[in-house]
């Protein structure tokens, strides 16, 4: 490509493990709702990644759904939101990126008043040329419209990108709006789920990122 392709970011299971936060504040919330016994840790893996709407809809049913999400935000807001980790390798990569001139841009489910201080704290939001999530009210939830809210905001060509992320939903909006999908490995969807959703690479390290990334950036453009 003539140019450096942008680089678009899940942020939970991509750039940082989140697991103690959101889990943690899962099972709070369920608790305010009186489940009488709340799911451990391990058997909640799935809920890293989708809108947390869609979570308590599936856990409570949709009538308790918005109750939950208040609840879950209040244990959140109260210090759960920093109980994260950064993946090994990735402030290197992102530095590198960042110094071979290509853009990154955060793009996650997460609401953006979330995101952002989250970023800032754990020292990713200085290689960022933005950060993008939902509104709290659901709107942009859906990780399509999200995407292409970015693309229209930051006018990116869809031929000119590459989303990356760890579930089927970074993976199923790449498509939805042309752009190339790389799924990693060391996040919580499993690789039959990142290559069913069509992802166009699947890295199990940092480096392999790197290197498809590099290989992504090399190509004659699309037609």
């Amino acid at each position: 490509m003539g140019s450096r392709i942008d680089v678009l970011l899940d942020l939970d299971g991509t750039l940082i493990d989140p697991k103690p936060g959101i889990l943690g504040s899962i099972r709070y919330a369920l608790e305010r709702m009186g489940h009488p016994e709340p799911p451990p840790f391990e058997e909640l893996h799935w809920a890293i990644g989708p809108p947390l709407r869609s979570t308590f809809t599936r856990l409570l049913g949709e009538a308790q759904a918005e109750a939950a999400v208040t609840h879950y935000r209040d244990n959140y807001r109260n210090g759960a939101m920093y109980d994260c980790e950064v993946y090994a390798g990735i402030p290197e990569l992102l530095a590198a990126l960042a110094g071979q001139g290509h853009r990154l841009f955060i793009v996650t489910a997460k609401p953006q008043v979330f995101a952002e201080p989250i970023a800032e704290r754990v020292g990713l939001a200085a290689h960022m040329s933005g950060i993008y999530g939902p509104d709290l009210d659901g709107t942009l939830d859906d990780k399509r419209d999200l995407l292409a809210h970015v693309l229209r905001r930051e006018s990116i060509p869809p031929e000119q990108a590459v989303m990356i992320g760890d579930r089927k939903f970074d993976i199923l909006a790449a498509r939805a709006n042309s752009v190339s999908g790389i799924g990693i490995t060391w996040g919580y969807g499993t690789p039959e789920e990142l290559r069913e959703a069509g992802s166009h690479a699947l890295c199990d390290t940092t480096e392999q990122l790197g290197q498809a990334i590099a290989d992504l950036d090399a190509a004659p453009p699309k037609s």
